[in-house]
């Protein structure tokens, strides 16, 4: 089935959404008299409704039930009402921690420098694959290809998993830049006959696997995981071309308007699914979840982002 993540906004109808932006505000109910200082009668969350996104990077019929679980979890730890919504961009995240009507957002580490960067937002936790605060970005193909690097896809077509992809456009460009095959003389479609751009990990590999490009760029997990992504049949299809990295792990952030003890209310909620229910926390948060220095896990991210700018358009 040939699903994109466009088909997300439909099946999460909501006032929180329209024409591919939040109206979170219409969700309604987020500050208190007690959010100035934080403070609570109950000494819990002082804030009437939580609102929360998550990256729409999956199945949405799998999204569909993680929301709802997650919703239920949260909604009974803390005694509060919480929304759960699933954007089709990330494009409108900033301006919503700004605004305050988005309180805790799931987000790659690029969206989260770009919060960091324009003020909107910090690192609450990270989660941690296989034990690790990084993953590694893959190019895949099919595996009948005789493709053994990057240099063999030279003038072929290829996907990227989305424009706004850490592991999926953002380090395979970096690596691409150290490796000189792109920069400031040469663009990505000098190099590749054509790039085309998914909207999701799962909308690039199928793009693979129809044989409209020759090879995409998603995170390894998406091949080496579970099967939140892939079938065991696509799988079968497909093999590793390159590994490139390493790729800071995706983070949970929080707006900056949120007072410091609703932030360790929530912070401290979260921390708590490791111990009792790692199996939702692992659906939702893909690992373990913990504390970081902001700075440093984001350091690879912004200087990827840094070359970035300078590659030719």
């Amino acid at each position: 089935m040939n699903i994109t993540y466009k088909s997300i906004a439909p099946i999460f109808s909501s006032a929180c959404l329209a024409a591919g932006t939040f109206l979170f505000a219409a969700c309604g109910g987020n500050g208190t008299d007690d959010d100035a200082n934080g403070a609570s009668s109950d000494n819990g969350l002082s804030l009437k409704q939580l609102v929360i996104a998550l990256k729409a990077n999956k199945n949405p019929e799998k999204m569909l039930a993680e929301k709802e679980s997650l919703e239920k979890y949260l909604s009974e730890k803390l005694a509060r009402q919480v929304k759960v919504i699933i954007p089709t961009s990330s494009a409108a995240i900033v301006e919503s921690f700004k605004n305050g009507t988005l309180d805790i957002g799931y987000l790659s580490s690029t969206d989260a420098a770009r919060n960091l960067d324009d003020a909107a937002a910090s690192i609450l936790l990270i989660h941690l694959k296989n034990g690790n605060p990084h993953y590694n970005s893959i190019w895949l193909s099919l595996k009948d290809k005789d493709y053994g690097s990057i240099e063999d896809l030279k003038d072929k077509p290829v996907a990227f998993a989305s424009h706004s992809s850490t592991s999926g456009f953002l380090i395979p460009t970096w690596d691409l830049s150290k490796r000189g095959l792109v920069g400031s003389q040469k663009a990505l479609t000098d190099y590749f006959s054509q790039t085309i751009y998914g909207t999701g990990y799962v909308s690039a590999v199928e793009k693979v696997l129809s044989g409209e490009v020759e090879a995409a760029a998603v995170s390894d997990y998406v091949y080496k995981g579970d099967n939140k992504y892939l079938s065991d049949k696509q799988k079968a299809k497909l093999k590793i071309v390159q590994e490139q990295g390493p790729v800071p792990s995706h983070t949970i952030c929080y707006r900056l308007s949120l007072s410091a003890a609703d932030r360790d209310v929530i912070r401290q909620t979260l921390l708590g699914m490791n111990e009792d229910n790692p199996e939702l926390r692992d659906k939702v948060f893909n690992g373990e979840l913990v504390t970081v220095d902001p700075e440093e896990h984001l350091k690879v991210t912004r200087e990827a982002l840094e070359v970035q700018k300078t590659l030719k358009p």
